[in-house]
Order: structure tokens, then sequence, then C-alpha cells
């Protein structure tokens, strides 16, 4: 059973940076992603990166933020800097079932994904 668990969320001051982490367990994964909730808001997309390590961005966070991924420890990363009070959310780590087919795909919508961890409490002051 696949198992997602993030890391690296905390409080920090706006413009500061901060590094987050997704260590994943239990299965093969292609695509994988962030995605982040504020209070009283859904939860929306953030960065994918691919199984062939193509990008996806949210326009709120492009220049910013930046997705990695590393095979050997089967995880993946958001780097985050310029981070502002409206970037406050608890950040979701997720992942899509392996496909054959699927090297390409940076999906974004949150129906697109299989798998989704517990979630990282990442609160920026002013």
């Amino acid at each position: 059973q696949v198992q997602l668990l993030e890391s690296g969320g905390g409080l920090v001051q706006a413009g500061d940076s901060l590094r987050l982490s997704c260590a994943a367990s239990g299965g093969a994964l292609g695509a994988m992603a962030w995605f982040r909730q504020a209070p009283g808001k859904e939860r929306e997309f953030v960065a994918s990166i691919s199984r062939s390590t193509l990008t996806r961005y949210s326009d709120s966070v492009q220049g910013r933020f930046t997705i990695s991924r590393d095979y050997t420890k089967n995880s993946v990363y958001l780097q985050m800097n310029s981070l502002r009070p409206d970037d406050t959310a608890v950040y979701y780590c997720a992942a899509v079932q392996f496909s054959v087919g699927g090297a390409t795909q940076v999906p974004f919508r949150t129906d697109e994904y299989d798998y989704w961890g517990r979630g990282t409490q990442v609160t920026v002051s002013s």
C-alpha cells in the first residue's frame, strides 16, 4: 500500500524560504504533486512533476516555488522562496499510480491523483 509522508512545514516570515519533503513508500508511482488548502478554501494545485521530470506550476507560485524528485530516495520536494502570507496553508503531497504510458503526464486536478499524504502546515507571517 502506497504511503506518502510530508515534512518540512513550519512558521516563517514573509520573504523567507522553506523546503517541503514527501517520502513515498509501498509502490511504484507516476506523477507527483503538491497541493495546498487554506482555511475555508478548497484544495488547490501548487505544482506537479512527471515521471520524466516535466513540471507544471500554478500561476500564483510560478517563479517562486520549485518542485523536484529524487528517485533514489523515492521522494518529491517543494522549494518555496519569497514566501507570502497568502501562501499559508496545509500542504499536501499527492501521487498517481504508476502506468506504463504516463511518463510525461503532469496532472493538476485533485481527482487525477490516487494517493495523498496527511499534510504539513506552512504559516507565513507578515
